[in-house]
């Protein structure tokens, strides 16, 4: 049995020495456009990031575009700074300025001394406090302390203009929210994704879902695990993040394919090309994929794309080599939007072959399927998470079991010689995501939501 939810105290003016929008803040841009005489301004909202930008987050982009361009002020708080080389062309659209909170806090321990006195001295400090402690008890780790720090700094410099906290993603980002939320009085909302969901322990979810005035989580299967623990059902509601369709739009038929050999596979000139696209991580399942490959007829025409970075890279690439698969294989690593969607065009089968990694971490519903199926592209993938929300096996794509090698070389196999099925699958699932994950549904939810200014009353209608 849990504790009943702590209280947020009134909503507190920060100290009048806080900075406006914090010593990090990047851009002094106001993220709100023009809006039309009369209406009622949007809220202001501190939206709290693991990290930003981020390639492999383009989910969370395109929502902040959405937003920006509704009329929502947005301020974004990220907990750590940027890793990849390159960005997409979308966050250069979003003007919204963004304040970097210390990453490890001896880094920055002058800013984290300073933010601690003027945290200290808001009414909610001592229940944020408790809070802590009660989580440190049950988690004793640097990182717990790491983000009660963090949450100081932004309490201390968090302008005083903003109404709500969201954070995006249900483990440390929603700890930073919570945490600060309790210091300044103000209300907080959560989205969770899916490692977020699946590796925090079971009392984290309660308690946070206790105190959140809402949750949104992109897939019903992540919503089904989220209701058992929240304190009421309708606190949380599902909300699939789509694609922006005006920036995946139906490529344009020229009738070369038409005119050209089908590839089958069955010669060189007649080789099937195979992409996929994902973290080299666990949960990606490549070393399952790597060896269905192998398992191939040697007479069988192919070569894979594969496209993302990750902490598996080196010893995938020896996994590859070691079944004889080097020549066969290009990485290309981290690539910006724009590239990866002329390769969804270029490409003639999309395979991910997902699982359940050991620490419980597991996709929710991949937006790199969802991106290549918008372009006709036919997709082969795992029947685990959310997939299957996405995928009917054989009308809209394929499925097979994951931590199967076996069963998803019988199924590459099988589609790499039938490009007549990869067409029709390509179909299929091109007319599914047009017509049911277009992104302006779920922003609408959220746009409702946010304006609501309290507890969920959509939830139970979705």
């Amino acid at each position: 049995m849990t504790e009943p939810a702590v209280r947020r105290p009134a909503a507190a003016t920060p100290p009048a020495d806080a900075l406006p929008d914090g010593p990090a803040a990047q851009s002094t841009a106001d993220s709100s456009p023009g809006r039309p005489q009369g209406q009622v301004p949007s809220p202001v909202l501190g939206v709290v990031l693991k990290g930003y930008p981020r390639l492999s987050e383009t989910f969370i982009a395109q929502e902040l575009l959405a937003l920006q361009q509704r009329g929502f002020r947005l301020r974004l708080i990220s907990l750590r700074h940027p890793t990849d080389r390159k960005r997409h062309p979308i966050h250069d659209e979003i003007t919204a300025p963004v304040c970097y909170l210390p990453e490890y806090l001896y880094q920055e321990a002058l800013r984290v001394l300073a933010g601690w006195r003027r945290a200290r001295r808001l009414p909610g400090y001592r229940a944020a406090w408790r809070a802590f402690l009660k989580d440190l008890r049950r988690d004793l780790t640097p990182n717990r302390a790491r983000r009660f720090g963090q949450a100081c700094v932004l309490a201390a410099e968090l302008p005083a203009e903003v109404e709500r906290l969201y954070a995006h993603f249900l483990h440390t980002p929603a700890s930073v929210a919570r945490y600060t939320s309790l210091m300044r009085g103000l209300p907080w909302s959560v989205s969770a994704h899916a490692k977020d969901i699946w590796t925090i322990p079971d009392w984290e979810k309660r308690e946070k879902l206790a105190e959140a005035d809402w949750l949104v989580t992109c897939t019903a299967y992540g919503a089904r695990h989220l209701r058992d623990l929240a304190p009421e059902p309708g606190r949380v509601t599902l909300l699939y993040h789509g694609l922006d369709l005006t920036r995946f739009a139906a490529p344009q038929d020229s009738g070369q394919e038409a005119a050209a050999p089908p590839r089958d596979g069955s010669a060189p000139e007649r080789r099937v090309r195979l992409l996929s696209v994902g973290r080299l991580v666990e949960k990606k399942g490549y070393d399952d994929l790597l060896p269905a490959l192998a398992d191939l007829p040697e007479d069988l025409h192919w070569d894979l794309t594969h496209v993302g970075g990750g902490p598996l890279a080196e010893k995938l690439k020896e996994q590859a080599a070691s079944l004889g698969l080097g020549a066969r294989i290009t990485w290309r690593g981290p690539l910006a939007q724009e590239e990866i969607l002329a390769l969804y065009r270029q490409n003639d089968l999309f395979v991910l072959a997902s699982r359940i990694a050991r620490s419980g971490d597991r996709d929710g519903l991949p937006n790199v399927l969802m991106e290549a199926q918008s372009q006709g592209l036919a997709c082969l993938a795992t029947a685990v998470a959310a997939i299957p929300e996405l995928i009917e096996d054989g009308v809209s794509g394929t499925l097979v079991p994951p931590g199967d090698p076996a069963s998803l070389a019988g199924a590459l196999a099988a589609l790499i010689a039938d490009p007549e099925q990869r067409a029709r699958l390509g179909k299929a699932g091109q007319a599914r995501v047009r017509g049911e994950f277009d992104m302006k549904r779920g922003i609408d939810t959220l746009d409702s939501l946010f304006r609501a200014g309290g507890a969920n009353t959509l939830a139970g209608s979705l």
